[in-house]
């Protein structure tokens, strides 16, 4: 009978249920049916096929190690049996205790300290569970970082259910990146994504069971009263939440989608370039998410002292960060700005905007006017600078705003009429305004003449001398607020610049990207952006490209038609193509409409001035985020625009920030970060009989599944390529098994590479990114011809799963060898917790002889020279007696487990003992003068808090199994290898 808190089935372990044999792949606890068991069938009838058992509901009987049934291994080499050992040890997870990474050096990717470190702060022993927020600034590579603490979780068996919520514009990038770096396949649920699941499966079926990794944009997903109740009923392991600042405003939607998340997981990646929005109470609103009881007072906290555990920055110029980038990101050049006189008609509208919309205010003399009758013939200041806004960004995008204005007002009065009221007068005068703003923007036309427009003239020269033509492959991209001036510039720009446009008048140069597009749409905008071979030179954009896009792959040229108000923008922006992976000098420059007219506010008043301190402060901090002290971008314009209105400047403005004060987040994000290690994190220590080689593994595998026979059976092929490269091929149609298991990836990978007729694969590095480059030159695909091989790849998974199965139910291979002197079993102990996660795993070599000492299995199966050149020279000595030792050989291994079981423990017990101190310490902090809402959220915080510490423990007796016998063979048969 189990104790309370034991799990007694780990991955791996083998189970007889409806008397059928199954292969355990996660148990966690339930509250209500026991443990639930992921299982996949082993025997006959069920063999491969997927299932799921609760021990409340279902009679599980764990196959005991007192009867495991050995038998000799007669396979070559004893290939078979190394095969089963090493299966065992990789479907292992790993223990709790175990802080080491894993995987990080075997994924598609250059081995940078930086980029592993927020992995190795997710397994710190300060965490409660894998909980970070990853705020390094735009273009370190937080996908890259992501996908590193994934794969982790993974090899832990914490990551078998996996949530990733992005912007859509990222979908298919992040998709791409966890495929073809680390191999993990996520379910990309957009809109077509749900269509194609909700016709798959039954009605009212919950879509997020359907595929257990899946990806998904938070606009779909901010819908929380539409996913609610599916969310609810899902726990998962790792959620991932990119761009999380937006998950600061309470009571928003996406907030609201956050805290139905976290509770539901139990790892949480937070990852934004721009983490808090300077108020120190949204900060810990925000990290409240990761750890409820991390912050005992949101007004009063020392961010580096209370948090540091559970987040993480840097910036380009970090020690770290410079130190290991080398050649992999050229420095930025600097920003250009563009003077752009304006023409004559674009002076009539300063003209007009000067005088009767954005006057000097009555207490200024600026410009040397003292007319204190002077003021905006706008019934709202803040929209007559949004009239000045649009019209530095285009008279097209003015002439737009304009007639819906026109029509606002008109409603407004409509309205005071309907309503027995009359009208303001001051709506007449704005009318009247607006109706001459009307005729002068109409006077201009279309504007794509050359004279008509200083800005788009002066777009063109800058883009002839970029290079950009109908004869070169250079390529540039254009950022405007404005979609109005999106639209216009990408109808009017390719044919002054030479592109010939299709019969339908559509444009193969040219992509245009806004929020108005699907996310359909803007995925495949970014794809053919990202091809080299694609035809597109132009990508007009606005700033739904600003945040995670990668547009650096083909393109180092930056244009800003129109400059962001917002320091904060226009780092975002310069951060598309200015990050990592980028070889060539980022190049920005930016048009700066100017006017000689008196007192005419031009992009010279703010525009031209931000793009320098951007550019001063990327030089000194990396980053210019802690410049004004405003972290949202919308709240830094709005705040900007209300100075000027109230007759301020740009230097006030920067006086008055939050910045001037020396508020704790101002430092503490405005700081370069002073790691300089670029030491690797530690590295797990993981047994192995290939010497971690999976190649080898691979390859033997293959063989022995397959008996010789996997050309004919699996089609599988092995090739070299011109430099001598290897990789190889096979056909998943012809393995069912595995055809199931591709199911998950990316259906436009499938189809494009036809995956289910031909899967080409590699371990070879140089090979893999080659390929990944040629599919970024291609016009026709992003996705690479070869599959680079990592331990945690589906085909990888699928045959370590088929040699699990080579032995029978319950049985263990003898291996024998002229250098074992005494009968030596090898046994894998396992400890667990309450969630049914390993605490201490033990590889033991265990000898019945009395007072033997318990040695470990690695350094028996290096003693007894197991490995591809042990001959198999006969059987053992007396398998009748080896088969009556097997009780006192577990006997003897669980007295072992037992003795070491507290000293081990107190690896995991001591700090969670740790964490229960401070969960103390926070409760009493937090409680005085609370509220009494408060107080029962505080209480309610504490108790849920000690619970987890409580299932965190380990818990329960030992699972032993007998793995193999190691013996030494009959004397009659006794033949020594080296000799052989």
């Amino acid at each position: 009978m189990a104790q309370q808190g034991e799990t007694r089935y780990p991955p791996g372990a083998q189970i007889l249920v409806r008397d059928e044999e199954w292969l355990v792949r996660t148990a966690p606890r339930t509250d209500y049916d026991g443990v639930k068991i992921e299982a996949i069938g082993v025997s006959e009838f069920v063999r491969d096929e997927e299932a799921v058992f609760f021990t409340g509901i279902d009679t599980v009987e764990l196959l005991e190690p007192e009867n495991t049934r050995l038998v000799p291994d007669t396979s070559s080499y004893f290939r078979r049996s190394r095969l089963f050992l090493e299966a065992v040890l990789r479907k292992t997870p790993l223990p709790q205790s175990e802080r080491g990474l894993a995987l990080a050096d075997r994924f598609l990717l250059d081995p940078l300290a930086y980029q592993q470190r927020p992995a190795e702060l997710a397994l710190s022993m300060r965490n409660l569970q894998p909980r970070i927020l990853i705020a390094d600034v735009v273009g370190l590579g937080k996908t890259l970082e992501i996908g590193l603490t994934l794969a982790e979780l993974i090899r832990r068996g914490r990551g078998e259910r996996i949530l990733v919520v992005t912007p859509q514009s990222v979908l298919e990038q992040f998709q791409h990146e966890l495929w073809t770096r680390f191999s993990i396949p996520l379910v990309r649920l957009d809109s077509l994504g749900i269509q194609r699941i909700q016709r798959e499966i039954p009605a009212g079926r919950n879509p997020f069971t359907h595929y257990k990794r899946v990806i998904i944009s938070v606009d779909t997903l901010k819908n929380i009263g539409q996913y609610r109740h599916h969310l609810e009923r899902i726990q998962w392991d790792a959620v991932v939440i990119d761009e999380s600042h937006n998950l600061i405003n309470q009571g928003s939607q996406r907030r609201a989608l956050a805290e139905t998340l976290a509770p539901r997981t139990d790892a949480l990646l937070l990852a934004s370039a721009t983490p808090h929005n300077g108020d120190k109470r949204s900060f810990a609103d925000l990290i409240s998410l990761l750890d409820p009881a991390a912050i005992a007072d949101p007004d009063h906290y020392d961010p580096a002292g209370d948090l540091g555990h559970l987040f993480i920055r840097r910036t380009k110029i970090s020690p770290e960060v410079r130190n290991g980038i080398g050649t992999e990101w050229a420095d930025r050049g600097p920003t250009r700005s563009l003077h752009c006189p304006a023409t004559e008609a674009e002076e009539r509208i300063f003209a007009e905007l000067t005088e009767h919309w954005l006057p000097a205010p009555p207490s200024s003399t600026e410009f040397g006017t003292a007319d204190r009758d002077r003021t905006s013939v706008s019934t709202d200041p803040l929209f007559a600078y949004n009239v000045l806004k649009t019209f530095l960004s285009s008279h097209v995008a003015l002439a737009e705003t304009v007639t819906r204005r026109i029509a606002e007002l008109g409603k407004r009065a409509r309205k005071a009429e309907d309503d027995g009221k009359r009208p303001d007068p001051a709506i007449d005068t704005e009318q009247a305004a607006l109706a001459r703003l009307q005729k002068l923007t109409a006077s201009m036309g279309d504007g794509s003449a050359p004279g008509d427009s200083a800005k788009l003239d002066a777009l063109i020269a800058q883009l002839t001398e970029i290079g950009v033509g109908p004869r070169s492959a250079t390529r540039a991209v254009v950022f405007s607020e404005r979609v109005p001036t999106l639209k216009w510039l990408a109808r009017v720009v390719p044919t002054r610049l030479g592109f010939p446009a299709d019969k339908d008048g559509s444009v193969k140069a040219v992509r245009l990207m806004h929020g108005g597009l699907s996310d359909e749409e803007q995925r495949t905008c970014l794809e053919a952006f990202g091809l080299a071979d694609n035809p597109v030179r132009l990508l007009f954009t606005g700033d739904v490209a600003s945040e995670g896009v990668n547009l650096h792959r083909q393109c180092h040229h930056l244009i800003h038609y129109d400059i962001p108000w917002s320091l904060i923008r226009i780092e975002q922006r310069n951060g598309r193509i200015d990050r990592y992976g980028q070889h060539h000098e980022p190049q920005f420059r930016a048009l700066i409409l100017t006017s000689c007219h008196p007192g005419a506010k031009d992009d010279r008043t703010v525009a031209e001035k931000l793009l320098a301190r951007e550019e001063e402060a990327h030089k000194l901090n990396g980053t210019a985020e802690a410049e004004t002290g405003y972290y949202r971008a919308d709240e830094e314009e709005r705040r900007l625009i209300r100075e000027l209105v109230e007759g301020g400047s740009l230097e006030d403005f920067f006086a008055s920030a939050p910045a001037a004060a020396d508020t704790d987040l101002a430092d503490l994000f405005g700081q370069v970060d002073t790691i300089s290690d670029v030491e690797l994190p530690p590295r797990a220590e993981i047994p192995s009989l290939f010497g971690g080689d999976t190649a080898a593994f691979v390859d033997a595998a293959l063989a022995e599944v397959y008996e010789e026979r996997a050309e004919t059976l699996i089609g599988l092929s092995r090739s070299e390529d011109a430099q001598q490269r290897a990789y190889f091929s096979l056909s998943p149609d012809q393995a069912p098994d595995l055809l199931r298991r591709l199911k998950a990836l990316p259906p436009s990978y499938l189809k494009e590479q036809g995956v289910a007729e031909r899967m080409i694969l590699t371990f070879d590095r140089g090979l893999a990114q080659d390929k990944l480059d040629q599919a970024r030159d291609s016009s026709d695909t992003m996705w690479p011809a070869v599959s680079f091989l990592t331990d945690i790849h589906p085909v990888v998974e699928w045959l370590t799963d088929k040699v699990l199965v080579q032995f029978g139910r319950q049985e263990a291979p003898v291996i024998t060898s002229p250098h074992v002197t005494d009968p030596t079993f090898l046994i894998q102990g396992i400890y667990s917790n309450a969630l049914g996660r390993p605490t201490v795993v033990r590889w033991m070599a265990v000898r019945t002889e009395p007072g033997a000492p318990v040695t470990s299995l690695p350094d028996a199966l290096r003693a007894a020279k197991v490995g591809p050149d042990l001959a198999r020279t006969g059987g053992p000595r007396d398998l009748a007696h080896l088969q009556s030792l097997v009780p006192a050989a577990v006997a003897i291994a669980r007295d072992h487990l037992e003795k070491y079981k507290e000293q081990w423990a107190a690896q995991i017990s001591g700090p969670l003992a740790e964490y229960r101190t401070r969960l103390q310490e926070w409760r009493q902090d937090a409680l005085p003068g609370a509220s009494a809402r408060r107080e029962r959220q505080i209480e309610e915080t504490a108790d849920d808090q000690a619970h987890l510490l409580d299932q965190l423990n380990t818990m329960g007796r030992p699972l032993l199994r007998v793995l193999a016998v190691l013996d030494r063979p009959a004397p009659d048969n006794v033949l020594d290898t080296a000799e052989n």
